[in-house]
């Protein structure tokens, strides 16, 4: 199937799709943007929850193409720079997984969202060492492991507070000097995989990446298929205290993509939340940061 028609498919799935929903109508309208991935005419103007009930009516609809369950797939919003209200406003809309990039602005904003029932705190952003213990305080899982210095230190500050911490790793696929991620096939990876059994405070549960960022969300392919490549081969080799049930790859212009290669977490945010504001930012600046394309 090409990709125009692979795209006319979604594009007919996910119409249906929203023609069920009863909180959603024709009113709002379809078009496709310059990626030709789908998106509301009135993203601005639609509500938060409005706008979760369209992200899973697409993801289902490339789950079907794609032979897979969409329950199978799911959906974390980015909230970084979003205020505690809005994010509220999408736990209100069903929505329960959480990732932010920076641990001083989740920090600042954690106690207001204290109490909301189900919610979990992913880390996805690159994650400095001497910000590991705050981040095993704040954090329900750490997706971005991607140094064995990180794990262990990851590990003993999940050992002090007597925590479980579920980690994922992160794989540079495309080998941008610019990204964090140890690199497929790297003797630091298989460093990292070796030294797993011994840290008994981390739950190694699979791999995450940001792949190239491109206007065509075609493009990622690739390197969405080469992570998943790696998963097999890790998974084959059956290492002990280590699952790889989780490909966290897919954001909002390319996850249609992502689930096509097989993508169990997809990384939501424009789609969700609109487009992010400046935040002030406190934490030093340093590449690994032009990362922000993870949403």
């Amino acid at each position: 199937m090409s990709v125009a028609e692979t795209r006319a498919v979604i594009l007919n799935e996910a119409r249906n799709l929203w023609i069920e929903r009863p909180s959603i109508t024709e009113d709002t309208g379809l078009h496709r943007d310059l990626c030709g991935t789908l998106c509301p005419l009135g993203l601005a103007f639609m509500s938060i929850s409005e706008n979760i009930a369209s992200v899973q009516a697409r993801i289902e609809a490339a789950a079907r193409l794609a032979g897979r369950s969409a329950a199978d797939v799911a959906l974390l919003g980015v909230t970084k720079t979003h205020s505690p209200e809005r994010i509220r406003e999408a736990h209100a809309g069903g929505l329960r997984l959480f990732g932010e990039n920076r641990v001083q602005e989740f920090a600042a904003k954690a106690s207001a969202l204290a109490g909301l029932a189900g919610a979990e705190w992913h880390m996805i952003g690159h994650l400095q060492t001497n910000k590991a213990a705050k981040a095993v305080e704040l954090f329900s899982a750490v997706d971005s492991v991607d140094s064995l210095k990180l794990a262990e230190k990851l590990d003993a500050a999940a050992r002090a507070l007597g925590k479980k911490l579920p980690v994922l790793i992160e794989i540079n696929v495309g080998g941008e000097a610019a990204k964090s991620g140890v690199a497929p096939d790297s003797g630091e990876l298989e460093e990292l995989l070796l030294a797993v059994p011994r840290f008994e405070a981390l739950e190694f549960r699979g791999l995450m990446t940001v792949p190239p960022f491109t206007d065509d969300p075609e493009d990622a392919r690739p390197y969405f298929r080469k992570l998943r490549e790696v998963r097999d081969a890790v998974a084959a080799r059956k290492l002990p205290a280590i699952r790889m049930n989780v490909l966290s790859m897919g954001m909002s212009h390319d996850f249609e993509i992502a689930i096509e290669e097989g993508s169990t977490c997809v990384r939501v945010g424009t789609a969700i939340f609109g487009e992010r504001a400046k935040a002030n930012r406190r934490e030093p600046q340093n590449s690994k940061q032009s990362e922000d394309r993870r949403i």
